[in-house]
């Protein structure tokens, strides 16, 4: 992770699986990137592809990498390119699908990445959280998808339930975000839902406000009141990372480990602490 940065010298990385049966949403925002922006090649590749990079009128550098998994579920393979290329982003972030029996439909979501019941944080910068979600709720508005939301979600890693060992996020020390598309296949292919997110990717930069820092605990994986925090646009909350109740329990919060675990989850968050809001 580099060290903030005036506008013009910073450096986003995001991360589309193409491979067959993992390509929901990725593949069709890559296209729609490609179609906006239309990046060039660095001169590097992965699993075949190469990466490529868009730089705006602020010289900020958007980057774009394609690979055949998910780069969560197969954290350890890919880590090594990761470290080799891109030790020095301001943020990277794996644009994906979500679903689940319960989860919400017809929703754009952002959420850091962490194991929660581990107590292992990727490093958090509430900025770029917020500039994303109030871009893609601009989009939003502006594409007038009313049936759509923008929302946040608990942090959590999906590397974790694919057996790989969380503390490898510490060999990668970037601010990382998941962004996705839920949660039924007509949300994934919604046209106009993967042209807000595309619009995007490109304004994880565009403020640089001073916020006030909230570590959110307790509530459900998606707390609207989190949610509604974060798109407040009276006052400027910054909200990352999010560690639900059901985490909290089955991570035993309530330990002498466990305050270590949020401490860790303090710690993580670029600016520091403000406030801890608990629900």
């Amino acid at each position: 992770m580099r060290e903030d940065r005036p506008d013009g010298n910073r450096k986003a990385l995001f991360f589309f699986c193409v491979g067959e049966g993992y390509d929901h949403v990725s593949r069709l925002v890559f296209d729609k990137v490609v179609e906006l922006f239309q990046p060039v090649e660095l001169g590097i590749s992965l699993d075949g592809y190469p990466v490529t990079e868009y730089v705006d009128d602020k010289g900020d550098s958007f980057c774009f990498m394609r690979q055949e998994m998910l780069v969560s579920y197969d954290f350890r393979r890919y880590l090594p390119f990761l470290r080799e290329h891109f030790l020095d982003l301001d943020l990277a972030a794996e644009v994906n699908w979500h679903e689940g029996a319960n989860a919400p439909d017809r929703v754009i979501t952002v959420h850091t990445v962490g194991d929660v019941d581990a107590g292992v944080f990727t490093p958090a910068v509430p900025g770029y959280m917020r500039n994303l979600l109030h871009a893609m709720e601009e989009e939003r508005v502006r594409a007038g998808i009313d049936d759509f939301r923008v929302v946040t979600e608990a942090t959590h890693w999906t590397g974790t339930f694919k057996g790989q060992d969380p503390h490898l996020l510490d060999r990668f020390p970037v601010p990382m975000l998941d962004i996705e598309i839920g949660s039924t296949p007509s949300s994934w292919e919604d046209t106009a839902a993967v042209e807000v997110l595309a619009k995007s990717l490109v304004r994880a930069f565009s403020s640089s406000v001073k916020l006030f820092n909230i570590l959110c605990v307790g509530g459900i994986h998606f707390e609207r009141s989190f949610s509604e925090a974060a798109l407040n646009t009276g006052f400027p909350f910054g909200v990352s990372h999010i560690l639900p109740n059901q985490w909290i329990v089955s991570g035993d919060y309530a330990s002498g480990e466990g305050f270590n675990k949020l401490r860790n989850a303090a710690s993580s968050i670029s600016g520091g602490v403000d406030a801890v809001a608990y629900h």
